[in-house]
């Protein structure tokens, strides 16, 4: 277990200093690039899907943002869940843009999945609403 830390944390070193591109990166079946994509892709899915509760803007609450990036979000029933892409996404995510996001409330990226998983409870609401209309 050691010696994987050792290599995990010399990768890890090797990735700040700029002399890996994490998008190239595998863990054999797939890069973090495809990953990185795969998400972007998904969660402009679920923001289609909630799109009444979903926005994108350019610049965070404090007016400052990271170089050729931008953030999406959306309001869960448990508070947001947020992330960042690079402006090549931008036209992927068909929401509202706002001029500055939301104030952030210091959610995790694992309070962010938690918080996305948990609309499917919402989902399922829906679908028992619907099924009651339809009988």
């Amino acid at each position: 277990m050691s010696n994987e830390i050792d290599r995990a944390e010399a990768i890890n070193k090797l990735v700040t200093a700029g002399g890996v591109h994490t998008e190239s990166i595998s863990d054999g079946y797939h890069t973090f690039g495809e990953l990185y994509n795969h998400r972007a892709v998904l969660f402009s899915v679920v923001c289609s899907m909630f799109r009444h509760k979903a926005w994108k803007s350019k610049q965070h609450d404090d007016g400052t943002m990271y170089e050729n990036y931008f953030i999406v979000g959306l309001e869960t029933p448990t508070g947001d869940a947020t992330y960042h892409y690079e402006m090549s996404y931008w036209d992927m995510f068909d929401v509202v843009e706002l001029p500055t996001a939301p104030k952030y409330d210091g959610h995790t990226s694992a309070d962010a999945i938690e918080r996305i998983a948990g609309l499917k409870q919402v989902l399922d609401c829906m679908a028992v609403i619907n099924n009651a209309k339809n009988h």
